[in-house]
């Protein structure tokens, strides 16, 4: 009996000393124990997989890699207070499963702080966050890391990042009927910095001094816009839809020791077109509607509407005007800047933002009938509009 009892004894510091090693932060989860010792988790290290990690995102990325051994440890230890509980499923069901989640959680928020200021990392985030178990305990391993390689110097001739407000906090209290679409559209603006940042990488001494506003603080303002307006409806939907600075939160300016891409060229018009290969696939120049004329868009009418509530009609029909004046407004666009930019210069600066402006209407337009009938759903597909021959 008294044998029996010095065994579990024993058992139990092995236990409480295999945790005490896990939370000095053991990053692939693993501990000492003897040879039939509690299981303890096996994680795949992801430090590694983060690539170049910002000045600015670093202090985030820190704590988030730190908050991944802390999870890690709090399971090792759940293993170890549990042995013994459940049935054959209880560990995955209530260990393995649940460390996975909030590893997830974890690695898209790191993904996201590095987006802002730099291209988001593509990441295997499922892959990363599964987690298996060492057998018998497993041995001693390195600690993940608690801080990711940093980014290249952003010296002279570096590529400028875009600098944007944060959107989540402004919004207020989510109705929990809209809190997928909310999280959608915040990660959208996440991948739209992203790509803003991938445009500025690949477009270094393209253009002339106002490039840098034309072709994708310009066009990645008016995303925003779109955006962020989606949110503000998605809200209304069930609950009092946030008053919000549109403007101010959708206006991106760029980070400090980037600001000298913006007049790369010195010259203005034409200097693009000299650098067809710079980032982007070449395509034919933009056709001029006959000699030195302007070209015009090209949009869908809007067909199809059900009958429009008597509530709704004032909206509406602002709305129907409002897709009037944008392309009154694109067009007046079109003919001031002839021979500016290069190849993409017209998508980039013209048709995709007066896209997205589109979608935007549309969107307000099936709200408004929404609230008062059916509403009519696909609108965005009178969204992108072409040019005139």
């Amino acid at each position: 009996m008294n044998s029996s009892r010095t065994t579990a004894r024993r058992w139990q510091i092995a236990g409480v000393g295999a945790v005490a090693v896990v939370l000095v932060g053991v990053g692939l989860g693993v501990a000492s124990a003897a040879e039939s010792g509690p299981p303890t988790v096996n994680c795949p290290g992801v430090a590694g997989a983060l690539g170049a990690v910002p000045d600015r995102a670093s202090d985030e990325i820190a704590r988030n890699l730190t908050l991944l051994n802390t999870q890690i440890a709090e399971a090792n230890k759940r293993l170890v207070t549990s042995a013994g509980e459940g049935g054959p499923a209880f560990i995955q069901n209530a260990i393995l499963g649940p460390l996975k989640d909030k590893r997830v959680a974890t690695i898209n928020r790191m993904a996201t702080a590095i987006g802002r200021s730099a291209p988001k990392p593509d990441l295997d985030v499922n892959k990363l966050a599964t987690c298996s178990l060492n057998e018998n305990g497993g041995g001693a391993a390195a600690p993940e890391p608690t801080a990711a390689p940093e980014a290249p110097d952003t010296a002279a001739g570096a590529a400028p990042t875009v600098d944007c407000p944060a959107v989540a906090d402004e919004l207020g209290t989510v109705p929990a009927q809209a809190q997928a679409e909310i999280e959608r559209n915040l990660a959208l603006l996440d991948t739209q910095i992203a790509e803003a940042n991938k445009r500025l990488a690949s477009s270094v001494g393209e253009g002339g001094k106002n490039f840098i506003q034309n072709a994708i603080l310009g066009p990645l303002k008016d995303k925003r816009v779109a955006t962020i307006n989606r949110m503000a409806t998605a809200i209304g939907r069930n609950a009092d839809k946030p008053v919000l600075d549109v403007d101010g939160l959708a206006t991106c300016s760029l980070n400090e020791n980037g600001g000298g891409g913006e007049e790369a060229g010195n010259g203005g018009a034409g200097e693009e077109a000299e650098n067809g290969d710079g980032g982007e696939e070449a395509e034919p120049a933009p056709t001029e509607v006959g000699t030195g004329e302007a070209p015009t868009v090209n949009c869908p009418d809007v067909t199809g509407l059900p009958a429009i509530p008597a509530q709704a009609q004032a909206e509406v029909t602002r709305n129907l005007e409002l897709l009037d004046t944008q392309i009154a407004e694109a067009n007046n666009r079109l003919a001031s800047t002839i021979g500016q930019g290069g190849p993409n210069f017209i998508q980039n600066a013209i048709l995709g933002p007066l896209e997205d402006k589109r979608i935007a209407t549309l969107n307000r337009i099936e709200t408004a009938i929404g609230r008062n009938a059916d509403r009519p759903e696909g609108l965005e597909r009178f969204g992108a509009c072409s040019l005139n021959e």
